[in-house]
């Protein structure tokens, strides 16, 4: 690890524009369980049948019954090293932005300015029927009894800002993601195994025109044989570390 970590520290100390693209295994040190991890919240709900367009237009309660267990878990937490080590490189100028597959808004609440959710976020919610914006505070709020949340101007169900399955990604978040792959040179991909399509094509733009990619996971991902640099370990541990040694 320790040899991995400084081959990366001289790629991104020598980059001129680098971004990170972040997966569930970011935020794991969060108490935020990866939801198709074992245990995790597909375990216990078919993601079609709560969270999807369908399920939300036509079993809301239902979609909001997973929500809640969604907001029960993510609520709670607060940004781990992972997180911070992104906002102190990006801090430092040494990170561009930072593209999150994640819906938790720990890289904002940890200081990261230039982050693209690309599967949206738990922080904002507007009425799917009149797109009213509607207080996030409330969602901590809410019990069974409360559910589906409901607009008070049109009676539509109230939603959180985030792409439910059969969901377009937003425009926004694909024109940003992919100007700043455009426009970088190095890419550290942490937490992702690379499975989920779009976001996983944005390391292969990155170095189909020559960049790098430093990828840091546990365990194997669809970005083997694609990256330069490959660290073992978990990204609470390897991001403060890669981040010590670029900014020393």
């Amino acid at each position: 690890m320790k040899e991995a970590l400084q081959r990366a520290a001289r790629l991104l100390s020598g980059a001129k524009k680098a971004v990170a693209l972040t997966g569930a295994g970011v935020s794991v040190a969060s108490g935020i369980p990866d939801f198709r991890s074992p245990g995790g919240l597909w375990d216990r709900y078919d993601p079609m049948e709560v969270a999807s367009s369908r399920a939300l237009a036509r079993s809301p309660r239902r979609a909001w019954e997973f929500l809640l267990d969604a907001i029960a878990v993510v609520g709670p937490a607060r940004p781990n090293p992972a997180h911070l080590a992104l906002a102190r490189l990006e801090a430092a100028g040494r990170l561009a932005g930072v593209v999150t597959q994640n819906i938790d808004g720990l890289h904002q609440a940890a200081g990261s300015q230039n982050v693209v959710e690309f599967h949206g976020g738990l922080g904002r919610y507007f009425c799917n029927g009149c797109g009213r914006d509607h207080d996030p505070a409330r969602a901590l709020a809410l019990t069974r009894r409360d559910i589906p949340w409901l607009c008070e101007d049109c009676g539509g169900v109230v939603r959180p800002d985030i792409v439910f399955f059969g969901e377009a990604i937003a425009l926004d978040a694909l024109t940003k993601s992919g100007q700043l792959a455009l426009a970088a040179d190095l890419i550290i991909v942490a937490g992702t195994s690379g499975e989920v399509a779009p976001a996983n094509l944005l390391p292969r733009e990155v170095k189909a025109r020559g960049g790098a990619v430093v990828e840091i996971n546990l365990g194997e991902s669809a970005y083997k044989g694609l990256s330069d640099v490959t660290i073992a370990a978990p990204a609470e541990i390897a991001l403060p570390a890669l981040a010590d040694l670029a900014l020393a």
